[in-house]
């Protein structure tokens, strides 16, 4: 499995930061890897959205997730489940989340990303995926954190 972590302090409420990754259509302009959304679904604290992903710049198959909210403290997303996201479950599967936790000045938040590829492709996405995932991750939450500045500021 491939995993990657990203912590960061955003100086804002756990609601604020967890709002703005429900709206999907305004989070994929810090996230590249959701781009373009293709269509959201909201029903109170569960989201769908379909998507074309993009790992490392390599094009994946259309995907539907599934993103679960708990209010102030954390968003699972997970794929949805079949008959949804067929070609992508061939190659792996996923799962992530945005855990929030109230500290002095803003909230911590812990972004996990979990891939899981399938043999044979393991041995090879893995360790030639890992270095580009973690930097895409890294860029996604030092964009959120400074969109979510400028909108304090504004």
């Amino acid at each position: 499995m491939l995993t990657v972590v990203v912590t960061e302090t955003f100086p804002c409420t756990p609601d604020e930061l967890l709002d703005f990754v429900m709206d999907v259509e305004r989070y994929a302009l810090v996230d590249r890897r959701i781009r373009p959304v293709r269509w959201a679904r909201r029903d109170g604290d569960l989201l769908e959205f379909a998507f074309r992903p993009r790992l490392a710049g390599i094009p994946g198959p259309g995907t539907v997730a599934r993103v679960r909210l708990t209010p102030g403290r954390r968003i699972d997303v997970a794929l949805a489940p079949p008959p949804a996201n067929r070609l992508t479950r061939l190659a792996s599967d996923f799962d992530a989340s945005f855990v929030c936790t109230p500290v002095e000045g803003g909230t911590e938040l812990v972004r996990t990303l979990n891939f899981r590829f399938r043999p044979p492709l393991r041995w090879l996405a893995e360790p030639l995926l890992r270095r580009p995932l973690t930097a895409e991750a890294e860029e996604e939450i030092r964009l959120a954190k400074e969109y979510i500045q400028r909108q304090k500021q504004t």
